[in-house]
């Protein structure tokens, strides 16, 4: 469904909400919240790497893992070889779930905000440059993210942000034309490969500033859809009555 606004007016002064069929939402640093610091630390812990060398090696070959260039477990032996250690068996197996609880922590202003778009009847869907292992973690891990019209995932299409070719992918895959999406991501070079296609394009640096630019852009209503649910639709009231997965 798309944003309930009337259709067919073309004019100048139409909405620029009326516009938007879609709201396509990138997952980490939008959907989740910046890297847990107590799954950092683990992974410090396993690999035996202080916090300087873990980080260079750790994003030194991310994007080829993003992009499905290197599978989760050849990701983590780059990583080691990078780094000057080896990992075994165990230790990578280890490495696959914590980077998934690196993650996973909710950015619960965005969430709740999907949630109302979604309760509304508005399309949502997700498009995330992600490997192969950690994008199968957070699905099992995140129930919420089965609400989402589609979840684009980079390494699924050998290809990521900020190739031009990722967002004609994802807009095919929605049946929704480039200029009738909202794209909101918090890499700035992502934003302006969207923007460049005729995307309508946010950069996400903080919700302060979301929701100012938002506003600026004419897009109140969008942001403002669903508040009169009250808090029981909201995903902190969701995620207490949903059971949640094991601890580790």
């Amino acid at each position: 469904m798309s944003f309930p606004f009337p259709e067919n007016h073309t004019s100048a002064a139409a909405s620029p909400a009326s516009r938007i069929n879609v709201v396509l939402f990138d997952y980490g640093m939008v959907l989740s919240a910046p890297p847990d610091p107590v799954a950092w630390a683990k992974m410090c812990s396993i690999t035996g790497l202080d916090d300087d060398r873990l980080h260079a090696s750790y994003w030194e070959f991310r994007h080829d893992y993003d992009r499905g260039a290197l599978t989760g477990l050849a990701y983590w032996h780059a990583v080691a070889a990078h780094a000057g250690i080896t990992l075994d068996d165990a230790q990578i197996t280890a490495l696959f779930l914590i980077d998934v609880d690196l993650w996973t922590q909710p950015n619960l202003p965005m969430v709740e905000w999907a949630g109302r778009l979604q309760r509304a009847g508005i399309r949502t869907a997700i498009l995330s440059n992600i490997g192969d292992r950690i994008a199968e973690g957070i699905v099992a891990k995140l129930p919420w993210l089965s609400r989402f019209e589609l979840c684009v995932w980079s390494h699924a299409l050998f290809m990521a942000k900020p190739e031009p070719a990722i967002y004609v992918k994802t807009a095919e895959a929605l049946n929704t034309p480039l200029a009738n999406i909202l794209f909101i991501d918090d890499r700035k070079e992502n934003v302006e490969a969207a923007a460049a296609l005729g995307v309508q394009a946010i950069h996400y640096t903080s919700h302060v500033s979301f929701d100012r630019e938002m506003r600026a852009c004419g897009l109140a209503s969008l942001l403002d859809t669903g508040i009169a649910d009250g808090p029981e639709g909201s995903l902190s009231a969701t995620l207490a009555r949903e059971p949640q997965p094991a601890a580790k």
